[in-house]
């Protein structure tokens, strides 16, 4: 795997020990670890409201003698798909944590994320299902998370306004929504200086049928190399139907 040393590729986090893809204000579209450093990754066994969860992480984090500055990706439940005043609203109070940890300017975030909302037994608040976190360790394969993305484009001014075949869950319309997000997934591996091939896990994210354009959409690019995770949940803004993630990383593990 090439190194991501192209500032216009990755910004670097010397506190927390990686650098970023810039995105939007409440995440970045993806992390990798700077050298010296590798990720560890932490899937909780029991989700927890976000104070909790925050409360929990650093507790975690003071006990492995890591910086709160080393959090650097996390994955969310939520409770049901917000409207876009409503995910505006959350993502500012999830931020002032990260702003309180060091982490982020209110404008600038680091931090990777992904955020969905299950059908089958949702949280009753926003939660936390797992999060990473930097250690120094050099790695010859530095690990890696790409952040969710759905099928609209992010950093405008709404998401409806740019969402693929908005409204429309057709066989042909959910194809071409998952090219997409497949598309924006290899965009983000690739200014990580990575590809499908680098991935340990990969994750779907809809309550739609992907079997239509599994293989020739997701496993004929390589993308299921690893295998594919599917999440019986939505993305987490009103109208939006596919979302995925991926990551490269060599330790995980379950508290």
């Amino acid at each position: 795997m090439n190194k991501p040393d192209q500032p216009q590729a990755t910004t670097l986090f010397a506190p927390g020990g990686y650098r970023y893809i810039p995105g939007v204000f409440q995440y970045s579209a993806g992390v990798i670890a700077a050298p010296g450093f590798d990720l560890v990754r932490v899937r909780l066994r029991e989700i927890l409201p976000l104070a909790e969860g925050f409360e929990r992480i650093e507790a975690f984090l003071g006990k492995e003698g890591r910086p709160l500055t080393s959090f650097c990706a996390c994955e969310l439940r939520s409770p049901a798909p917000f409207d876009e005043a409503g995910f505006r609203a959350f993502n500012r109070l999830y931020v002032e944590t990260l702003q309180r940890w060091g982490i982020s300017d209110g404008e600038t975030n680091p931090v990777a994320r992904t955020n969905v909302c299950p059908i089958i037994d949702p949280p009753a608040t926003p939660s936390f299902y797992a999060f990473t976190f930097t250690v120094e360790r050099p790695a010859e394969r530095p690990g890696f998370v790409v952040a969710g993305s759905g099928e609209s484009v992010e950093g405008k001014a709404n998401y409806r306004d740019h969402t693929i075949r908005l409204g429309d869950i057709s066989p042909e319309a959910m194809r071409e929504k998952a090219r997409f997000v497949l598309g924006e997934m290899e965009r983000r591996l690739s200014r990580l200086g990575a590809s499908w091939r680098e991935t340990s896990a990969v994750q779907a994210y809809t309550i739609h049928d992907l079997h239509p354009f599994l293989a020739d959409e997701i496993v004929a690019r390589g993308a299921a190399g690893s295998g594919l995770t599917w999440h019986y949940t939505r993305p987490p803004v009103v109208d939006l139907e596919f979302e995925m993630d991926c990551r490269g990383v060599a330790r995980e593990v379950l508290i």
